[in-house]
C-alpha cells in the first residue's frame, strides 16, 4: 500500500484546516473579545476561520515586475 501524497511533503500538516480545535476556538474568541474566563468551555459560539487568498495581478504589474527582477547591469527589453 503507498502513503498518501499530503503526508509525504514536510508541510502537508500546516496547511490550511477548516475545523478549529478547542482551545484555537478560545483563543480566536479571546482575540475578538467574545469570551472570558469565566465563561464555559462547552457550547461555544461558531468561529469563522477563513482562508485569505491574494489578489490577481494586473498585466501592468506582471511587467512591472518583470522589468524591476531583471539581473543586474542588464536592460529590460523595450517595448515599441
Amino acid at each position: 500500500m503507498s502513503i498518501d501524497r499530503s503526508l509525504k511533503i514536510k508541510g502537508a500538516l500546516s496547511r490550511h484546516r477548516n475545523v478549529l480545535s478547542r482551545a484555537e476556538r478560545i483563543e480566536k474568541l479571546k482575540d475578538e473579545e467574545r469570551w472570558s474566563e469565566g465563561d464555559s468551555l462547552l457550547g461555544l459560539p461558531k468561529v469563522a476561520h477563513r482562508k485569505s487568498h491574494a489578489g490577481r495581478k494586473d498585466k501592468e504589474d506582471i511587467e512591472k515586475e518583470a522589468t524591476t527582477e531583471a539581473a543586474p547591469g542588464v536592460e529590460a527589453p523595450k517595448a515599441d
